[in-house]
């Protein structure tokens, strides 16, 4: 039975890394001791083992441990043998990069499959669709392929920012950058706002969180879904 937490963002704005997941963080890893870290997407270009501090400061908070995925030799035993999962965000093109470099993608969908707990935030989150088509990010670097783990049957598009009728800003928004995935794509795309998760338990998918998703399907207007809605018909 998938066991999956997508969320918009590891940061709310005046709180600390992952503060607002902490209650959430302990009982989707329960039965867990140590996480398996995947930092790849490497926020700022910071190191691996930054990252990976950074995370288990907010990982105790919750009473669990972290090992970053770079201090193994053999990074798909390392998901193998592993108890659950934390993928951070930053650079997805970086991310979906080092994952096809090591060979992981196969092996980390296996394991999701399977059950084993996943949590991704931002860029981990972005993993989880069906591709990555949908990030935000600047293609730094060049995957072999934008397809990725596919956990859910649509792409994910976190930090979704709503138009703000104020702005001068004359540049596209991120519903026209949307609109402009669906010329060519015909996966739903579910716009995830900062605070907001994906809660997946097997063939369950729910948002989670305090706001609306804005949930966008080729050739329709997008719409509205308030906290708690089932998405397992988005497909």
């Amino acid at each position: 039975m998938k066991n999956l937490l997508l969320a918009s963002t590891s940061t709310l704005h005046g709180q600390e890394y992952l503060e607002y997941l902490i209650p959430t963080l302990k009982s989707h890893f329960s039965g867990c001791t140590e996480i398996l870290f995947i930092p790849y997407a490497r926020p700022g270009g910071i190191t691996h083992d930054e990252y990976t501090s950074t995370a288990q400061k907010a990982f105790e908070k919750a009473g669990l441990g972290i090992k970053g995925i770079h201090d193994f030799d053999t990074p798909a035993e390392a998901i193998r043998k592993a108890e659950g999962f934390f993928t951070g965000g930053g650079n997805t093109f970086l991310l979906v990069q080092q994952l096809y470099n090591y060979d992981l993608i196969p092996v980390l969908k296996e394991r999701i499959n399977n059950g084993a707990p996943y949590m991704g935030t931002s860029a981990g989150t972005n993993i989880a669709g069906l591709s990555m088509k949908t990030t935000n990010d600047m293609p730094i670097v060049y995957p072999p392929s934008f397809t990725t783990l596919g956990a859910v049957p649509f792409n994910i598009n976190p930090h979704y920012l709503d138009p703000d009728p104020k702005s001068t800003h004359k540049g596209e928004t991120r519903e026209t950058r949307i609109k402009e995935f669906h010329n060519f794509n015909t996966p739903p795309v579910v716009g995830l706002r900062e605070g907001s998760w994906l809660e997946v338990k097997g063939k369950d998918i729910r948002l989670k969180g305090m706001l609306n998703a804005r949930i966008f399907e080729a050739g329709q207007d997008p719409y509205e879904v308030e906290p708690e809605t089932l998405l397992n018909d988005l497909t």
